[in-house]
């Protein structure tokens, strides 16, 4: 079942009422910036000291006290998180507080402890042997600015729950958030009799940092989520590495969808947290037979259809050239569509979520990974010409798509055609992370080499132990 954005409004007001607080931001990254922080150090050779000594402390302690730290992590991360959810805001300039405070909830409620963790047995006449999940030690995890403290209390669940210490790169445009929820991991850890520091970085991340965590001889793991040019250097470095990186996700509309619950849901998906998530529905294609049918329910749903004189505006706004090349307008990702709007002279009110026009598949705004709320519709004569113009704007990344059809041959069709980590059939895409879905949460999804959707499990290395001839009582 998907979730309305009434429904979303009305878990948020139910978040805050738990909290006991209002919805208006009350505490500014200046007010934090000062503090002494848990796990955050000067030089990044300390740094990775420091978390070495914590994970030869937290190797050995067992897996319920491990469960008892990741617990006080989860109970720190919901009573926080309309906090985190105000500085990243702030720190960032993108995204929405309120969803910002159900993705903190989310990763709170359903990031994956110890229980992902399993054993594989053999016994037989000659013996016992098991294969068991050990920990990499220390991890160099590389967090974006899109979901900087989701990211690092996220990572830090999944890594200790294997047994592991993390050394984190933020981003440096959110570095103070992501410092702040390192410091909550720490205190969690401490508060419960666990050691400090299983979580650490610098006050000032820089690209030197970032390389010596990459080339260091003590971090054996190398999680990147980000960019494509961090991955890129990350899967470059010699260490195992796993890669979170770009989707442009596209979703198709086929003839056979429910149309008006297909508009709902792309708008719903597209809109959250202003479109930051790497999963969020970037482009749509859709059937020539239902294409107008979908952009009015579409435009019922909270969507502003662009002319092309405002659509020209858009492109100049949110694409600037840069070293003979168009990139993305810092100032406009994760803006909302009334702000993007009011940067081309285009006043709306707040019911209005998304921008939508209908465009050519080789048009900027549509080739381009946005990340903001702006869809471009492309129309095609039927669901095999879909298939392979959603293909192509996937670009090969291999991340996420979605589809809206009742048709489970096209659903199928397009599910092998697309092969990314992520399919979402007939919802929105925030769905795929357990939030009006099935399944557990992650904010690292690592498409680029296979993992998928990350948790404990991809934070550990197989062992095996073998018993001859003994321990088999069969």
């Amino acid at each position: 079942m998907s979730i309305s954005e009434q429904e979303i409004q009305n878990i948020v007001r139910n978040v805050l009422q738990n909290m006991g607080k209002s919805e208006e931001p009350t505490i500014k990254t200046t007010a934090v910036q000062s503090k002494k922080l848990m796990g955050i150090f000067e030089n990044i050779e300390d740094a990775i000291a420091a978390a070495k000594a914590a994970q030869k402390e937290i190797q050995p302690m067992p897996l319920e006290f491990r469960e008892k730290i990741i617990a006080n992590i989860r109970k720190k991360t919901l009573e926080n998180a309309k906090m985190f959810a105000e500085l990243g805001v702030e720190e960032t300039g993108m995204g929405n507080v309120g969803h910002k405070i159900l993705k903190h909830q989310l990763v709170a409620e359903k990031t994956p402890g110890t229980e992902d963790l399993s054993t594989i047995a053999w016994s037989g006449d000659r013996g016992l042997t098991l294969i068991e999940q050990g920990p990499f030690g220390v991890i160099g995890a590389v967090c974006p600015s899109t979901n900087p403290t989701e990211t690092v209390i996220c990572n830090s669940i999944g890594m200790l729950a294997a047994g592991n210490s993390v050394v984190f790169a933020p981003h440096p445009s959110a570095k103070n958030v992501s410092n702040l929820a390192i410091d909550m991991v720490n205190r969690a850890s401490v508060e419960v009799g666990g050691p400090e520091n299983l979580a650490v970085a610098v006050e000032n991340p820089t690209m030197d940092v970032s390389k010596t965590i990459f080339g260091h001889k003590d971090i054996s793991l190398l999680v990147a989520t980000g960019g494509p040019g961090v991955v890129t250097t990350v899967l470059s470095s010699g260490k195992r590495a796993m890669g979170a990186g770009a989707g442009n996700p596209p979703v198709l509309v086929d003839e056979t969808a429910n149309i008006p619950k297909a508009a709902e849901d792309i708008v719903n998906g597209a809109t959250f947290d202003n479109n930051l998530p790497c999963i969020a529905e970037k482009e749509v294609i859709a059937v020539s037979s239902i294409t107008d049918e979908l952009m009015y329910y579409m435009e019922e749903a909270g969507c502003y259809r662009a002319n092309d004189e405002e659509v020209a505006k858009l492109v100049s706004t949110v694409l600037v050239e840069k070293n003979g090349k168009k990139i993305l307008n810092r100032e406009c990702v994760g803006r909302s569509a009334k702000v993007l709007l009011n940067k081309i002279g285009v006043t709306v009110g707040d019911e209005i979520r998304c921008i939508i026009f209908k465009g050519d598949k080789k048009h900027p705004l549509i080739e381009e990974e946005l990340m903001m709320p702006i869809l471009g519709i492309v129309e095609v004569k039927d669901v095999d010409e879909g298939i392979e113009v959603a293909v192509e704007l996937e670009q090969g990344n291999r991340h996420s798509a979605h589809m809206h059809s009742t048709n489970v041959n096209n659903l199928t069709k397009f599910g092998k055609a697309i092969d990314t980590a992520i399919f979402v059939k007939n919802g929105p895409s925030y769905s795929a992370l357990g939030f009006g879905g099935e399944g557990y949460a992650t904010f690292t999804i690592a498409s680029r080499t296979g993992e998928g959707l990350t948790s404990a499990k991809n934070f550990t290395k197989s062992r095996r132990c073998v018993m001859c001839d003994a321990l088999s009582i069969r």
